[in-house]
This record gives structure tokens, C-alpha cells and sequence, in this order.
């Protein structure tokens, strides 16, 4: 409790208290000039001020403490405020799923619902032998589906097992209305007399192809094979391919040179040249080695027409 103080000495003075806690004191007005101020802690405190006018000035300073009666109250720790960058992170995190599904559910319906990227048309390229229609009828690709639907791995299957000329193909898909085929053809290495009409060989001694005339350029394969144990234990097939496997290791001038290549069994194959030239190679191993001991036995020449290379390491040339 505070209440004013006046003193009057000549003059009029103000004073003027304050407390704080549970009770106050005030002290009376000096004769000069001063603040008066009380501080207090613990219980109470109590500040008196007072000014006086007598031709000076007067402060006043006291202060008292008090007993607070029952117990002190205890405060609790206030919780701290949660961080506000969370809650914006958690708000983005948010927005950004919600946009996410919107675009994987668009991104689907344009993929496969709408209209727009539908196979309209299907794109051949590659071919020489084969028409474009060929590989179009052979490929049934299902034309109007979605374009991101189709199975380019059952398209390629589906080419190479129909169409044996066909030796690899790549398909893809071209934006936003094609399928592409980009195809690679088989090339005959060798032709097989059959009944009036040629059977082509590729360098892997597959037949992919009957044809009524021989290609201009390739080598005719002669099969000679007497019926002994070891030709019905590599059967005809094996030894296509065994000479299919030599022609692809012949050095390039040599291969064009190359009229045909007779087989008799699988260590005994012999290649016949222009001007009545023959080299014995032998089997189909170690073509490589072979291929370039043939090429010095050539550029040594001397009118040689037989060259063996059957034994690289001991190379022969003889004038018949």
C-alpha cells in the first residue's frame, strides 16, 4: 500500500511511491534534488521520490521487505514453440506428392488412354532383298495400340524366326505415331546346288534362303563326303558350316578369287581359285594362322597352282 506525500517548507514538494510483491514503504520528501528509488527482492519492495521547492532540491530514497504469506508457487517450464520450418517442410513435402501423383496419373492416360501416341504407321528400313511389305506383314505390328505398349522384344522374335534372310533387326519406337525396323540382312557366303536351284549359305553355314539363280560372286559348295565314321558323326550341317567358317577366314583378295569349296570330310577341305589354282587347308582350326601363311605362299608365288596351308607351320607350294 503507497499512498503521497507533501511537505511544504517555502515551497511545494511532490513525492511518489511504488511497490511490488505483497507490501510497500514510503519515506518523506528531503530538501534538494534527487530520485528516490527502492528495490527489493525476495518478498517486497517499496520506492519513495519526493522534489521539494525552497531555493533547493531534495530526494528521498527508502525501501522494505515483507513476508509473502503460504507457499512460493513453483513455475513450469514453458514448452518451447515448434520450429516453424518444420511445419513448412512438411506442407511442401505435401504439395509436392500431390503434384507427383497428379503427374504419374496424367502421364498414363496420355500414355496409354488418349489418342495421341497410337501406332498409326510402321517404318521399314535396310532391306535389299526382302520388300518393305514383307517385313511389315512378318512383323504384325497391331496397329492403333498404345505406341508404349507394344512388345519390341515379341516383334524382333517374331522377324527373325519368320523371315530367315533376316539376320538381326532392331525395333524401336519412333514418336509419337511409328515402330521402326531397322533390318539387317543375311549374306550369302556360299551357294549348295540342290535339284536345279541354289540354297544360300551365310558365314555361319545357316541356309536362309532357296533361290533359282546363283548370286553373281559366291563360291559354290561341293559336298564330297564318302559314308565313313567320322562324316555321319559331324553330319552334313556341321560340315556346311565348317566350310562356311573357312570362306569367312580366306584373306579378302583370296575371297574373291574363290570359285568354290569342296568338302570331303571335316579334316579335308580344299579351296579352289581362278586360273585353276587349289589351297588345302584341311579342317576349319586355326583359320586365322592359316589365312596369313597363304597370304606369303601367294606373294612368293614362283607360277605355283597348289598351295597347302593344312599345317601352317609347314607351308607347301607346287607348280600342280
Amino acid at each position: 500500500m503507497a499512498g503521497p506525500t507533501t511537505a511544504r517548507r517555502g515551497g511545494e514538494g511532490k513525492g511518489r511511491s511504488g511497490s511490488s510483491g505483497r507490501a510497500g514503504a514510503s519515506g518523506p520528501a528531503r530538501p534538494g534534488k534527487g530520485t528516490g528509488r527502492a528495490a527489493g527482492t525476495g518478498k517486497a519492495a517499496a520506492t519513495g521520490k519526493g522534489t521539494g521547492k525552497d531555493g533547493g532540491k531534495g530526494s528521498g530514497k527508502g525501501s522494505g521487505k515483507a513476508k509473502a504469506a503460504g507457499p512460493a508457487r513453483r513455475l513450469r517450464p514453458a514448452r518451447p514453440a515448434r520450429p516453424a520450418s518444420r511445419t513448412g517442410f512438411r506442407r511442401r513435402l505435401l504439395l509436392w506428392a500431390v503434384a507427383g501423383a497428379l503427374l504419374t496419373a496424367g502421364g498414363g492416360w496420355l500414355l496409354y488412354g488418349s489418342s495421341w501416341l497410337r501406332v498409326t504407321r510402321v517404318e521399314v528400313s535396310g532391306t535389299h532383298v526382302l520388300t518393305p511389305d514383307e517385313v511389315r506383314e512378318a512383323a504384325e505390328v497391331p496397329l492403333g495400340e498404345p505406341l508404349v505398349s507394344v512388345d519390341t522384344d515379341a516383334v524382333e522374335q517374331r522377324l527373325r524366326r519368320r523371315v530367315r534372310r533376316i539376320r538381326s533387326v532392331d525395333v524401336v519406337r519412333s514418336w509419337p505415331h511409328a515402330i521402326g525396323l531397322e533390318v539387317t540382312e543375311r549374306q550369302p557366303e556360299a551357294v549348295l546346288e540342290r535339284g536345279g536351284r541354289y540354297i544360300e549359305i551365310d558365314t555361319a553355314g545357316v541356309r536362309f534362303a532357296t533361290v533359282d539363280h546363283a548370286p553373281a560372286g559366291v563360291p559354290r559348295l561341293v559336298l564330297e563326303m564318302d559314308e565313313t565314321p567320322s562324316n555321319n558323326r559331324f553330319g552334313r550341317e556341321r560340315l556346311e558350316a565348317e566350310a562356311a567358317r573357312v570362306l569367312g577366314d580366306l584373306p579378302p583378295a583370296v575371297r574373291k578369287d574363290t570359285r568354290a569349296v569342296r568338302v570331303r570330310s571335316y579334316d579335308s577341305i580344299t579351296v579352289e581359285l581362278t586360273g585353276g589354282r587349289t589351297v588345302v587347308w584341311g579342317s576349319g582350326e586355326r583359320g586365322a594362322a592359316k589365312a596369313r601363311t597363304l597370304t606369303a605362299l601367294l606373294k612368293a608365288g614362283g607360277g605355283a597352282r597348289r598351295f597347302d596351308v593344312s599345317a601352317p607351320g609347314a607351308p607347301a607350294a607346287s607348280g600342280s
